[in-house]
């Protein structure tokens, strides 16, 4: 329901999800305004790789963007999964569940651009670093620079997506962050073989490894470990590192011909464990930030989008920014945002260790799985849809 005089909702935030919520808000005609630091279209040449579930391209189709990536966008038809050192291995295939595709691996600069040819222009304040985000019981403001002045807007909502990075400057929002001891080195790298559209999660002593399809026969890597190792692994000549990557992942795409730059991150678990805030939400990232073993981290954030929206659909604008309000729709994301913190802080600790005689188990574990379709189906079901 909307209201040609009510207030517009503020996002702060102009990335993935803070665009698909003022796109899908559009669409019902409600009344958005996104303030976004960076200048629009500033992204559309980043090449960093984002892994889609097929959830999140039901998102993107139902918003009309999907037809201006899905041309660039890479399928995953299989996910391979299997530990270093044992034979047990299962393979997860989009046939056996009814999918054209697991997911796909897609530029974030593509991805961007097809969203920022998708926002109306008047819902969008490029250029404008937030500074605050105040609140009371009757609505919230937020001060932001635009044009080298400051300026303030006042709204029955404000949404923060953008990455958790403004959470400092509003009262009664607390976080809980774990650093997992682990970095992130992500690189590009190309092989002998085609990938076949399959993607490959590989758990190794150190820490998960994920290679996915990502063009015609280039992977996008994430190769996770103590920080370390992960250091030592980014001071190799290309030649030493391509051993060193064939050494810990093995013959299945044949030899690695060549690696594009690397770079490392550290690894955070996070989420918000305080939001005494009425009138202020948090969604994607500034939610909660999940190891990337399994992809599920962003997938979630576009989900906590569409239910967001959903719940503004079919609330009257005066319940917008209520307590009631805001308990019921984070009501409808529990069960997907504690799940996906589960499932992969279940698969680091679990895959990520050296106890005397646990690497027999898992190596049983994987081949259990391989032929016990209910299971698979959970694991398909929560990788796509959070369920």
């Amino acid at each position: 329901m909307s209201s040609a005089n009510q207030q517009p909702v503020i996002i702060v935030g102009g990335g993935p999800v803070g665009l698909v919520t003022a796109i899908a808000m559009q669409q019902q005609g409600l009344p958005v305004k996104v303030l976004e630091a960076k200048k629009q279209g500033a992204s559309h040449q980043d090449k960093r790789a984002l892994a889609l579930s097929f959830g999140s391209r039901n998102i993107l189709e139902k918003l009309g963007v999907w037809a201006a990536i899905e041309a660039k966008a890479t399928a995953i038809n299989t996910i391979h999964v299997s530990q270093r050192g044992s034979m047990g291995r299962t393979k997860l295939e989009a046939e056996e569940h009814d999918l054209p595709a697991l997911g796909y691996v897609v530029a974030y600069g593509t991805l961007m651009q097809a969203l920022d040819g998708a926002i109306d222009a008047k819902n969008i304040i490029d250029q404008a670093p937030v500074s605050a985000v105040r609140q009371d019981l009757g609505q919230a403001e937020v001060d932001f620079t635009s044009a080298d002045e400051l300026t303030s807007l006042v709204s029955p909502l404000v949404i923060i997506a953008e990455g958790g990075r403004s959470l400092a400057n509003v009262p009664g929002l607390q976080r809980d962050a774990k650093a997992y001891g682990h970095d992130a080195l992500v690189s590009k790298v190309s092989c002998e073989r085609s990938h076949d559209h399959i993607a490959y999660e590989r758990f190794t002593q150190t820490g998960p490894m994920a290679l996915l399809p990502n063009g015609k026969r280039d992977f996008s890597l994430v190769w996770t470990g103590e920080q370390s190792s992960i250091d030592h692994l980014l001071t190799l000549d290309d030649a030493t590192f391509l051993t060193e990557l064939h050494t810990a992942f093995g013959d299945r795409v044949g030899r690695f011909l060549s690696v594009q730059k690397r770079l490392s991150f550290p690894l955070l678990k996070s989420q918000l464990t305080s939001n005494n805030t009425p009138h202020v939400v948090v969604i994607g990232n500034s939610a909660q930030t999940m190891h990337p073993v399994a992809g599920q981290g962003f997938n979630v954030g576009l989900r906590d989008a569409d239910a967001l929206v959903g719940q503004l659909a079919t609330s009257m604008p005066a319940e917008w920014g209520s307590q009631a309000m805001l308990e019921a729709y984070a009501a409808t994301r529990k069960r997907d945002t504690k799940g996906g913190l589960l499932f992969t802080d279940f698969l680091v600790n679990t895959f990520s260790n050296d106890v005397i005689g646990l690497s027999g188990l898992r190596s049983t574990g994987l081949g259990l799985l391989d032929v016990f379709q209910p299971a698979k189906n959970f694991l398909v079901n929560k990788m796509s849809y959070g369920k």
